[in-house]
């Protein structure tokens, strides 16, 4: 069998220490060892229009209220902690049916849109925000590093990042982890990707659930 070469570099902290993890029926898994990222093969990606076919799937109505309270759990403790109303807010990665973006207009915040495929609008990337969400999308990126370096040019001195995604479990856990499953699902973040993330970039940090992550970025 020929020998597995390690991608070259992480595609969060671009480290190249990046050393095989897991692999299973579908593809291979490997972490970082800085930023404790762990991301599937990058052969293993899809192309554009397959992702896409896979995201038109989703059915994500803002009519819905159980999708609805699903992301109140983003919603109501960002809500608490913005305090003032006539924010500007970026739903980063809002998808084909835009739904945080409205429960948060509704709380009286100020909202704008983005997203590669559903929302393509370069015009929003062109001003500073109180505040960026990004519900279930950051597991999607095959170049976080990307994105992250985005939203801290994005993000105003004191605003605040609020991400939903599956924190990733132990190594063990991660066999029998129904989310790593998704061939969308291509990096998986940790509670220590984000403390890394956390020290490096000057946020504090705050951990809801297993699924919740509230970045405060320092003044």
């Amino acid at each position: 069998m020929a020998e597995v070469l390690a991608p070259a570099s992480c595609p969060l902290c671009v480290g190249g220490d990046n050393r095989f993890y897991q692999q299973d029926k579908q593809r291979s898994y490997w972490q970082c060892a800085h930023c404790a990222l762990v991301f599937a093969d990058p052969g293993s990606h899809l192309a554009a229009d397959a992702e896409v076919a896979i995201y038109r799937q989703h059915e994500n109505n803002p009519q819905d209220l159980r999708y609805r309270a699903f992301l109140n759990k983003l919603a109501a403790p960002l809500l608490e902690r913005l305090k003032t109303k006539g924010l500007t807010g970026l739903d980063f990665g809002c998808g084909p049916g835009p739904t945080l973006s409205l429960m948060l207009q509704e709380a009286g915040q100020q909202m704008a849109l983005f997203d590669p495929y559903f929302a393509n609008q370069p015009e929003v990337l062109q001003q500073q925000y109180d505040f960026i969400c990004c519900t279930e999308a950051i597991e999607h990126f095959y170049q976080p590093a990307k994105e992250w370096t985005l939203w801290l040019k994005l993000l105003k001195a004191g605003g605040w990042l609020g991400l939903m995604t599956k924190l990733a479990p132990s190594q063990d856990e991660f066999a029998r982890w129904h989310y790593k499953n998704d061939p969308t699902h291509v990096c998986f973040f940790s509670r220590e990707t984000f403390l890394f993330l956390a020290k490096r970039d000057g946020f504090a940090v705050e951990f809801i659930g297993n699924d919740v992550i509230l970045l405060h970025k320092k003044l």
